[in-house]
């Protein structure tokens, strides 16, 4: 492990040198498992860590590296280039020739671009160096799949309340590198507080830490940290929210199967998080006229008419005040009867016309504004349904002649569409008869 100077932070200082003192991620470092079963037998291999900030991807690769006997290179995919890559390649070949083994340890490695990307293959293949990525972000979609064929994928959680105590009791008790020299006594309330505002992140526990630390009320032969101490150094808004990442997407996910799960009150927590986190309103307020769509659709109609009218309140009042025209239309959504019934019937309809191809419109269908286009026979025989009984062309058929008429839409039996569904039965049983009629005369 690299030596780290007395005057770095301490989240660097306290970086763990051993698996014994690394807090969390047991699925990965108890015993027999996969990462602590490497570590033991002295191997490497090539790997990606994924997981949110302060996890510990770094650390771990530090310690893979450090275990398996083998130099460890380091870029940032945010500020090298291919320039610095190929610099490391050198590097990892003049390592090969003095019988060194090679670890190259890549941070932020979703931000490389394809064919940054791609230029790792064929060092990874012929054993250059082996390769650990990290990344915030979810490797699926962020790296290609010929880099990610190569890569075992390690799951990083973030760290629960209970991991972020021990990270900051054993910073408080660490003489050499940690806090231990200053007579810091944290309280219950506090140290909890703190855990809590570090939301999963032990970075971020100890930067607070670290500055808490200087605003310790001197009580006794104790300098106190006290939950005030705590609030004044965290700020406002220590909630984790990421809005292009998969966090975002993430808690767009979670408000969306909320709202279809019929929880008004689980809706109302995740876009209480989303706002509180950053995230644009309006992109909300289009995420919920969507879902007014796809999930309530003609079970409740008024759904897609009070997310429109929300989105237009938090045009009209901005925001916090239009925020809560968005709570109304979400908690209406999550509670009235469900139905995907449109969605279903757009997307079967869709495929048949990417399928198909472009039929002609039927003559009878077609408009006739002028002599030459009634010449032609458009709109001959067209029925006008409000001529007919009860306003219904009974049997009319208004698909094109080419396509055999299919059933798309197939209203469910809740809210407004039980009606639509008996209305649909009615007029089937019109066709009927109307078929049946028509096939006796002939």
């Amino acid at each position: 492990m690299p030596v780290i100077p007395s005057h770095a932070p301490l989240a660097d200082r306290m970086r763990p040198q051993e698996v014994s003192e690394f807090a969390g991620q047991s699925h990965l470092l108890a015993a027999g498992k996969p990462i602590r079963s490497m570590v033991e037998s002295q191997n490497s291999h090539s790997m990606i860590l994924w997981g949110p900030p302060g996890t510990g991807k770094t650390t771990l690769a530090r310690l893979i590296a450090s275990h398996s006997r083998a130099r460890l290179l380091t870029l940032s995919a945010v500020h090298a280039g291919v320039k610095d890559i190929r610099a490391i390649v050198d590097q990892a070949r003049q390592n090969q020739l003095i019988g060194e083994k090679t670890l190259l340890f890549v941070d932020e490695v979703h931000r490389f671009n394809k064919s940054q990307q791609d230029g790792f293959l064929p060092h990874i293949e012929d054993g250059t160096f082996d390769f650990i990525g990290a990344t915030t972000e979810n490797p699926s979609f962020e790296l290609n799949n010929a880099l990610l064929s190569r890569l075992r994928v390690y799951v990083l959680q973030s760290l629960t309340a209970g991991d972020i105590i021990t990270v900051i009791n054993r910073a408080l008790q660490d003489e050499q590198m940690g806090l231990g020299d200053r007579s810091l006594k944290i309280s219950d309330k506090a140290m909890q507080l703190l855990a809590g505002l570090a939301d999963g992140d032990a970075r971020r526990a100890l930067n607070m830490l670290e500055i808490a630390a200087d605003f310790a009320r001197k009580e006794g032969d104790v300098n106190l940290i006290d939950e005030d101490t705590i609030r004044q150094v965290a700020g406002d808004n220590l909630r984790r929210f990421d809005k292009g990442g998969d966090t975002f997407y993430d808690q767009i996910s979670a408000l969306h199967k909320s709202v279809r799960g019929s929880s008004p009150d689980a809706s109302l927590y995740w876009l209480a998080r989303m706002l509180d986190g950053g995230a644009d309103p309006f992109y909300v307020a289009r995420r919920v006229v969507r879902m007014a769509s796809e999930d309530i659709g003609n079970a409740d109609p008024r759904g897609l008419q009070l997310a429109l009218n929300a989105w237009e309140a938090l045009e009209r009042l901005g925001s916090p005040e239009g925020e809560l025209a968005l709570a109304q239309a979400v908690s209406y959504l999550a509670s009235v009867p469900k139905s995907n019934a449109v969605y279903t019937a757009w997307k079967k309809a869709s495929a048949d016309v990417r399928k198909l191809g472009s039929y002609p419109v039927p003559m009878h269908l077609r408009n006739a504004p002028t002599k030459l286009m009634k010449d032609l026979g458009a709109s001959q025989d067209y029925r006008y349904a409000h001529d007919e009984a009860e306003a219904y062309a009974a049997g009319e058929n208004y698909f094109p002649d080419e396509m055999k008429p299919v059933h798309y839409y197939e209203p469910v039996d809740r809210g407004l569409e039980k009606k639509i569904a008996e209305r649909l039965r009615y007029l089937g049983q019109l066709d009927h008869v109307y078929h049946a009629k028509r096939k006796q005369e002939d």
